[in-house]
C-alpha cells in the first residue's frame, strides 16, 4: 500500500507540474544518505524537454502523501523519505497478520506441472541430482506460495542398455547376494555393479586396441569412436545387449532379476529423498512410458508433419525454426529418446491438464528440449508454447567433473553425511557441554541447511565447484549464518513476547538500523514475485544474507530487552518478531529448516 500510495503521489505531481503523466513510475532503493526510495527522471527529459534535475525539482515540490516524510531533487532523481509511523505500522502489522502466508503474490494462479530429479536405476543419487532436487523443491515452493496449483513428479530411467549393464555385471560377480546381505544401501549395490561392467568394458577396450597399431594415428574423437563402435564386439558389451533383447521381449528370467534390482534401487533412493525432503505427487517410469510415443509418430506421418527415409526411419526437419533435422523413430522400428518424451508430454497433459511445464533438467539438454518443444508446436498442441526447460549447470568436484561409469562421482549420501559432519564440529566447538543426541539433532538441520543454500545461491545456470567447508561457514553468505540470525532472534524472544501491532508506537522505529530493516521487510513480497517468475531461487537466497545483515547491524546497535523506555522496547520486539518470521518463510521456500538454536 505504501508503495501505492507513493507512486500515486509522483503521478499527480506530475499532472499537476506538466499536465502529462508517464506510463509507468519505477521506483528503486535510494542510499540511505538520500532516502528510502528513488525515482531517476532522465527517462522523461526528452519528452519534457527538460532536465532531469528541473524536473526532479519540480516533482519534489509539488509532492504530497500522508507516507513520505521528505522529497528532494539531486543529480537527476527525486529522492523520498516515507514516514517511519506509517511504514512501521503497514509492513509490521501485515507480516503479523499474514504470517506464514507473508510474501505471497497476487497475481494469476496456474496449474504447474513440474518435473525434476528424474534419476537412473543403474546408480545412486549423486551431487547433480542434489541440485537438481533442491532446485525443484524451492521453485515448486515459489510457485505454491502464489497459490498455483504445482504437480511435483519425476520420470525414472528404469530401462535400457545402462541398466542391463549393472544386471549383466551383478549376474557376473554379485553371488546371487541381497544388498543387506552385501550391508550396502540398495541403490550404492547395484551402482557398484554398473561400475563393475565399465571396468571390464575398458579392460577388453584396452587389450583390443593394443591388438590395432592404427589407432595410435587416431585423433581422441576417432578414438572415441573406435572405442563406442567396439561395445558390440567385446563380450561383455555384447551380452549387455542381449539382456536388453531379452529384457524388450519380455524374457521372464531377465524382467524379474529387472524388477528386483530396480526395487533395491527404490529403497534406496527412497531414503535419499527423505533425508533431502524431496517427494513426488506423482512417479512415471521410462518403461511404462518408452512406446508411448509411437502412436504420435504414426499420426504425424500421416499429416505429413514428419517424413520417412528409404530405410523406413522417421524424420523431422526442424530446419526451418533453426534446428536441425531431427530422426524420431530408427529404421527397425525402434523408438529413440525423444519419442519417449513426446508420448510423455502428451500422456502428462491429458492426465493433469496443466497450464505450463517446467523441466528442471541440466543444460547439456538444452538442444533436446528445444527439439521437443518444436515438435510438439509443429503436431498443433497449444499447450506446448507454456512448456519451459529450467536448466542447472554442472557440478564439479575439487578434481574435476563427476563420471559414474569410472566411480568418480560423489553419492548424495555421502555429502549429505559430511555436511552433518561438519556441522557437529561446529556446534561443538561453540557448545562444548551440548548433549550428543542434540549435537546431532542441530547438525542435520545446520548440515542439510547449509548444502541447500550453497547450491541455491547462485544461478541455476552456473556451474559450481562444491566446497563443504565454504558451504557449512556461520559467516558470509552461508545457509548457516541466516539460520543463526533466526535462532538469534527466537532466543530474545523466549524473553518476552512482543505486544499487539495496535498497542505500538512505531515512530520510535526511527534510527537508520531500524529503517533499513523496515524497508528490507516491506521488499520481501517482490523478491518473491521476481524469484518465481525468473525461476530463480538464488534472489531469495540473496535477499535472506543481506536481511539478516541488516537485522545484525540493528543488533549491535541498540538494546531490545533493555531498550531506554517500553515502547521502544515493545516497538523492537516487533520488529524483530517479524524478522524472524520473513527468515523462516525465505528458508522454507528453500527447503530448509529455520532453527530455534544453533
Amino acid at each position: 500500500m505504501i508503495i501505492l500510495d507513493i507512486k500515486k503521489a509522483v503521478n499527480s505531481a506530475f499532472k499537476k507540474a506538466f499536465s502529462w503523466q508517464p506510463p509507468e513510475i519505477e521506483l528503486v532503493n535510494a542510499e540511505p544518505q538520500f532516502g528510502d526510495f528513488a525515482l531517476a527522471c532522465h527517462p522523461f527529459a526528452k519528452e519534457l524537454k527538460l532536465s532531469p534535475q528541473e524536473i526532479a525539482a519540480k516533482l519534489a515540490a509539488g509532492l504530497a502523501s500522508k507516507s513520505i516524510a521528505k522529497a528532494e531533487a539531486q543529480a537527476g532523481y527525486l529522492n523520498i523519505t516515507v514516514q517511519t509511523k506509517t511504514l512501521g505500522d503497514e509492513v509490521l502489522s501485515a507480516i503479523i497478520k499474514e504470517g506464514r502466508h507473508y510474501g505471497a503474490s497476487s497475481g494469476k494462479k496456474e496449474k504447474v506441472l513440474v518435473e525434476y530429479s528424474s534419476p537412473n536405476t543403474n546408480k545412486p543419487l549423486h551431487l547433480g541430482h542434489i541440485r537438481n532436487n533442491i532446485l525443484g523443491m524451492a521453485f515448486s515452493n515459489l510457485l505454491e506460495l502464489s497459490g498455483n496449483k504445482v504437480v511435483k513428479n519425476q520420470i525414472i530411467n528404469d530401462r535400457g542398455i545402462h541398466i542391463t549393464k549393472s544386471m549383466v555385471a551383478y549376474q557376473k560377480w554379485g553371488e546371487g547376494k541381497t544388498p543387506e546381505e552385501a550391508g550396502e544401501k540398495g541403490d550404492h549395490f547395484v551402482g557398484r555393479f554398473y561400475v563393475l561392467f565399465e571396468k571390464e568394458f575398458e579392460r577388453e577396450w584396452q587389450e583390443y586396441a593394443l591388438t590395432q597399431p592404427q589407432f595410435s594415428l587416431l585423433s581422441s574423437e576417432e578414438l572415441a569412436k573406435k572405442r563406442q563402435d567396439f561395445f558390440s564386439q567385446s563380450k561383455i558389451g555384447v551380452a549387455a545387449q542381449e539382456k536388453l533383447r531379452d529384457w524388450e521381449a519380455g524374457d521372464k528370467a531377465a524382467r524379474e532379476l529387472w524388477q528386483k534390482m530396480n526395487s533395491w534401487v527404490y529403497d534406496g533412493f527412497g531414503e535419499t529423498y527423505k533425508l533431502l525432503g524431496s517427494h513426488f505427487d506423482k512417479n512415471y517410469y521410462e518403461s511404462e512410458t518408452y512406446l508411448s510415443g509411437k502412436k504420435i509418430i504414426s499420426a504425424g506421418l500421416k499429416k505429413g508433419v514428419f517424413y520417412q527415409e528409404a530405410d523406413n526411419s522417421i524424420w523431422i526437419d526442424l530446419t526451418g525454426v533453426g534446428l536441425d533435422k531431427k530422426v524420431l523413430q530408427r529404421s527397425d522400428g525402434t523408438s529413440v529418446y525423444i519419442t519417449q518424451d513426446l508420448g510423455l508430454a502428451v500422456a502428462r497433459q491429458k492426465e493433469w491438464k496443466f497450464n505450463r511445464a517446467v523441466y528442471v533438467v541440466g543444460h547439456e539438454q538444452e538442444y533436446h528440449f528445444r527439439v521437443l518443444f518444436a515438435i510438439l508446436k509443429r503436431l498443433g498442441f497449444k499447450w506446448a508454447a507454456n512448456l519451459q526447460h529450467l536448466s542447472y549447470g554442472l557440478v564439479f568436484l575439487p578434481e574435476g567433473k563427476m563420471k559414474s561409469r569410472e566411480g568418480k562421482v560423489v553419492d548424495a549420501d555421502a555429502i549429505i553425511k559430511e555436511v552433518k559432519a561438519l556441522a557437529l564440529v561446529e556446534i561443538k566447538k561453540r557448545f562444548p557441554e551440548l548433549p550428543e543426541s542434540e549435537a546431532h539433532e542441530r547438525s542435520a538441520v545446520i548440515g542439510l541447511g547449509a548444502l541447500k543454500f550453497f547450491l541455491l545461491r547462485v544461478t541455476s545456470t552456473q556451474a559450481i565447484h562444491y566446497n563443504p567447508a565454504e558451504a557449512i561457514a556461520f559467516e558470509g553468505a552461508t545457509g548457516p549464518y541466516v539460520q543463526y540470525a533466526h535462532a538469534r532472534i527466537a532466543s530474545i524472544l523466549k524473553e518476552e513476547t512482543p505486544i499487539a501491532p495496535g498497542k505500538i508506537d512505531f515512530a520510535k522505529l526511527g534510527s537508520q538500523e531500524e529503517k533499513v530493516l523496515l524497508l528490507k521487510l516491506l521488499s520481501f513480497p517482490k523478491t518473491v514475485a521476481q524469484a518465481t517468475a525468473g525461476c530463480s531461487p538464488n534472489l531469495v537466497c540473496d535477499y535472506l544474507v543481506n536481511l539478516s545483515q541488516a537485522f545484525n547491524s540493528f543488533y549491535h546497535q541498540h538494546q531490545v530487552l533493555r531498550a531506554e523506555d517500553e515502547e521502544t522496547k515493545h516497538a523492537r520486539l516487533l520488529l524483530i518478531k517479524a524478522v524472524q518470521i520473513v527468515l523462516r518463510n525465505g528458508l522454507g521456500l528453500l527447503g530448509i529448516q529455520a532453527p530455534e538454536k544453533m
